[in-house]
């Protein structure tokens, strides 16, 4: 059977690919429900149950069983990457573009999208990647990245989902990403580097919406990324690169792991070669009883 996946931009290893894969909260019952010989990355499910993920620069959607398969039309915006959220209505799927990092809204069903991000004038190109929606569906929260090549700053920042003024929540010079609201609105989970003794040593952090009274959650040698709240609040899941990881690249061995809210325990859920694209976004189930990321085994 030919691929669906036409558009191709990262390139899978030899003898390697994707699976789709879900697993239980609890650690039990973990299925892969769909396998591809191109990069797929970055499963939202969707409020009905299905699943949401990108590939090739587009978005699709596919049955939690693995069927349906379907390609949702986003106009001439063909160039998504792996940051893009879904509203809490389930009406609205929110995109970053990579042709010019920007941020676009379409209907779930596809369409015509709507750019949301602002232009921002100056001599480089401002790069918008979306992580979190507030629970009211009013509200975006992403990473801006300014400035010149190998003098990047990374921060975090929110704006109003229908467009609006922009607001700035870091004006740091370390990286931070991965800005995303607790099902209560009350925090922003995030990943930084604001503690790090040496390059790439990511943890995972909360502050409050406004960028106040920020907690660190995660306190090891690994570096660790994304933290997803499941939707009743109960559990965060997050990815753990090796020590010494810079960023969040690809063919690492990473692990899955679990923590409640102010990150008092730690549990480890799946290990597997991936890392960029296996978690990028919020994979969990809307009955917060199962969770989906990619994984990229590599089988001769």
């Amino acid at each position: 059977m030919p691929s669906p996946f036409t558009r191709k931009f990262r390139e899978l290893l030899p003898g390697q690919r994707s699976e789709l894969t879900l697993i239980n909260a609890d650690g039990t019952g973990r299925e892969v429900i769909f396998v591809a010989d191109e990069i797929i990355e970055a499963p939202n499910w969707h409020p009905d149950g299905y699943l949401v993920f990108n590939a090739g620069g587009e978005i699709w959607r596919i049955n939690a069983d693995g069927s349906g398969l379907k390609r949702i039309e986003t106009g001439t915006i063909r160039d998504l990457n792996n940051d893009h959220v879904i509203s809490p209505d389930g009406r609205t799927i929110y995109l970053s573009n990579s042709g010019d990092f920007a941020l676009y809204a379409v209907g779930i069903e596809g369409g015509t999208p709507r750019k949301v991000s602002n232009d921002h004038a100056g001599e480089y190109k401002f790069m918008h990647f979306l992580h979190g929606i507030s629970p009211d569906g009013k509200t975006l929260s992403y990473v801006g990245i300014e400035g010149p090549e190998g003098q990047r700053r990374i921060n975090l920042f929110t704006i109003p989902a229908a467009g609006g003024p922009d607001t700035r929540l870091s004006d740091v010079s370390y990286p931070n990403d991965g800005p995303e609201y607790s099902p209560d609105g009350q925090w922003i989970y995030f990943s930084s580097e604001r503690n790090a003794t040496q390059p790439g040593h990511a943890q995972c952090y909360r502050m409050r919406p406004d960028g106040t009274g920020i907690e660190q959650l995660t306190h090891d040698e690994r570096v660790n990324w994304f933290p997803h709240p499941s939707p009743d609040g109960q559990l965060y899941a997050y990815i753990s690169y090796p020590q010494g990881t810079l960023g969040h690249p690809a063919d690492k061995a990473v692990r899955i792991m679990l923590m409640p809210p102010d990150g008092s325990w730690h549990k480890q859920l799946d290990a597997f070669n991936g890392g960029q694209g296996t978690i990028n976004v919020n994979s969990w189930s809307p009955d917060s009883q199962r969770f989906a990321y990619v994984t990229y085994p590599i089988t001769t």
